[in-house]
């Protein structure tokens, strides 16, 4: 039987050390880092995504970073491809492609090799939704979807509007639920031997250093990141609808105090983090590593499995 190429995945909540230990697995095995991260893709969003700066880098490239503009939409069909030939390329230079993210659909894109039916967005039926949110509230739409894909809706805050309004203009569109297309389009095996690693931490220590994280992104300018991204482009399909940008609109519309402002973004995070944390746990091959552990072991416990 043909040996196909290992990838490496680290995968895990935010603000789990993903960035880190990436970075120095790379180093050590000859790697390259594609982001698995669907607000990094995003120009001039730097602050609110936590994306990884070039000295951080130390000289290792990363992919899939910096890539569209937040007036543009981006699919996680866009990604599989772009990812794929990213590994491609890092393959060929006879290197270790790394993916390194909390997207899960990302990650589940690649390790499950997803098969995407190219769904072009009906602006009709999107805005008649949008349309429904502002009249009748985002929640009844949420329970309009949760009806539709049990399944899907487990892992979709009741206000991501973005997923609630795609899980309903998928079935629009096709007659069948995400959750159907998905099983259907994962009947061929991957191309490439993942090895997949989740970097777990005691729950507590994860929320402090959400918090801790939310407070630097504050102290490093994130409001005036916002304020420069609504000046500099016309428009926000979805880039807008990430955690830290949508609180700071809500306060610079004067909707909310800084303070309000601060105490959701870290609440929002959180949430998100424990939706992270039940999306991995579903992934069968995968490895719990310790956050708490130091970062070279964590990286001999990768070694130990690639053997």
């Amino acid at each position: 039987m043909e040996q196909k190429p290992k990838v490496i995945v680290i995968c895990g909540p935010t603000a789990s050390g993903k960035t880190s230990l990436s970075i120095e697995l790379a180093k050590q095995i000859n790697g390259e880092v594609i982001s698995a991260d669907s607000m990094q893709i995003y120009k001039d969003m730097d602050i609110g995504t936590a994306k990884v700066t070039k000295e951080e880098m130390q000289g290792i490239k990363h992919y899939m970073i910096d890539i569209v503009s937040p007036e543009q939409r981006y699919s996680v069909a866009s990604f599989k491809q772009g990812a794929e030939q990213s590994i491609e390329e890092i393959l060929k230079k006879g290197k270790i492609p790394i993916i390194a993210g909390g997207t899960g659909l990302y990650v589940n894109s690649l390790i499950y090799n997803i098969k995407y039916i190219d769904i072009k967005i009906d602006e009709k039926y999107r805005n008649i939704l949008e349309q429904r949110v502002k009249e009748e509230g985002l929640e009844k739409l949420y329970k309009e979807a949760c009806k539709i894909d049990k399944k899907a809706m487990e892992t979709i805050s009741i206000n991501d509007k973005k997923r609630i309004l795609r899980v309903l203009e998928i079935y629009n569109q096709t007659g069948k639920n995400k959750t159907q297309l998905e099983k259907e389009s994962r009947l061929d095996k991957p191309k490439y031997e993942y090895k997949i690693f989740g970097i777990n931490w005691e729950r507590q220590e994860l929320y402090n250093r959400i918090n801790k994280r939310a407070d630097i992104m504050i102290n490093q300018g994130l409001i005036q990141e916002v304020e420069n991204i609504l000046k500099k482009y016309k428009k926000f399909p979805t880039a807008m609808q990430g955690l830290g940008y949508k609180e700071v609109v809500e306060y610079l519309e004067n909707k909310t105090t800084k303070q309000e402002m601060i105490e959701k973004l870290k609440m929002e995070i959180r949430r998100y983090a424990k939706r992270q944390i039940t999306w991995f746990k579903k992934i069968e091959n995968i490895k719990w590593i310790e956050g708490n552990n130091n970062l070279q072991s964590n990286i001999n416990i990768i070694l130990e499995e690639m053997k």
